[in-house]
């Protein structure tokens, strides 16, 4: 992998790149992650796609632009981010937060996808208590107080049952929540809570879709899954069978094969 900082239209992007492959898979990683978080996971895709991992704008270490970073802020950078790179189609793999610039980018710039994954994520806008806790976790971070969903949220992405085996990868997670400026977990915070809707978008696109769910995620719970699988009979699904909101993590080689096989289907060989 190769890593480097490109200029993504005005915007510093901390990005690390396989470089080969016909086909691409862009990997954007969620809420209080970096691109850190695919570390264990990309030796199972590289061997068989191009793989790109970049720090959204506001965590890791790309930069932060203002109070509000929008998902189509986001989207519109890893467009200008992919267009740098040479990139003129790809298969974006959205992880939660990161699924939610995922459909801003299919909304935006479809022309540059051969499929788009939300990978324990949703086209769905917070409900009103989801916009209060994230406020909540503002606050928090105004307060110095960022230690506190260091302690929390990384855990509890992980099913009950994988915490044990996990410990370390939960560590490492409490590490990157550390390290993010608290300016920037504030600007993703206001960009989630002001997201839309994307259920109707996603319905109309020509873009394929698959949907990566975990049936112990405890942040996307199996009936709200399952009903959103069954509103969007255009995508494939994918269900990971024992694992929480970090699949990709919990059983890396299912979500591997489910992305892998799905590139193969919507475009061309993944060898």
């Amino acid at each position: 992998m190769t890593e480097k900082f490109i200029m993504a239209g005005r915007t510093a992007l901390h990005v690390c790149d396989s470089e080969r492959g016909d086909r691409c898979v862009v990997l954007l990683h969620g809420y209080l992650e970096s691109l850190l978080v695919w570390e264990e996971f990309v030796p199972y895709l590289y061997k068989h796609v191009r793989v790109v991992m970049l720090d959204l704008p506001g965590h890791g270490i790309s930069v932060v632009a203002g109070e509000v970073h929008t998902m189509e802020y986001l989207a519109d950078t890893v467009a200008d981010g992919l267009r740098a790179l040479g990139i003129a189609r790809c298969t974006a793999v959205g992880h939660s937060m990161g699924g939610y610039v995922a459909l801003a980018l299919c909304e935006r710039h479809p022309e540059l996808l051969d499929g788009v994954v939300l990978l324990s994520s949703t086209p769905n806008p917070d409900t009103p208590e989801k916009a209060e806790n994230r406020r909540r976790e503002i606050a928090l971070v105004r307060a110095g107080r960022k230690d506190a969903l260091a302690r929390v949220a990384p855990e509890a992405g992980f099913a009950e049952e994988n915490r044990p085996r996990m410990k370390d990868a939960i560590e490492d997670l409490a590490e990157q929540v550390f390290v993010t400026e608290d300016e920037g977990i504030v600007a993703l915070l206001n960009g989630m809570i002001a997201r839309k809707d994307q259920n109707d978008m996603l319905r109309a696109s020509k873009v394929p879709q698959l949907f990566i769910l975990g049936r112990r995620d405890g942040y996307i719970p199996v009936e709200t899954a399952e009903r959103m699988a069954a509103a969007h009979p255009q995508a494939r699904v994918a269900w990971l069978e024992h694992s929480g909101h970090m699949g990709f993590l919990e059983e890396p080689e299912a979500t591997a094969q489910a992305i892998l096989g799905f590139v193969r289907e919507t475009g061309g060989p993944a060898e």
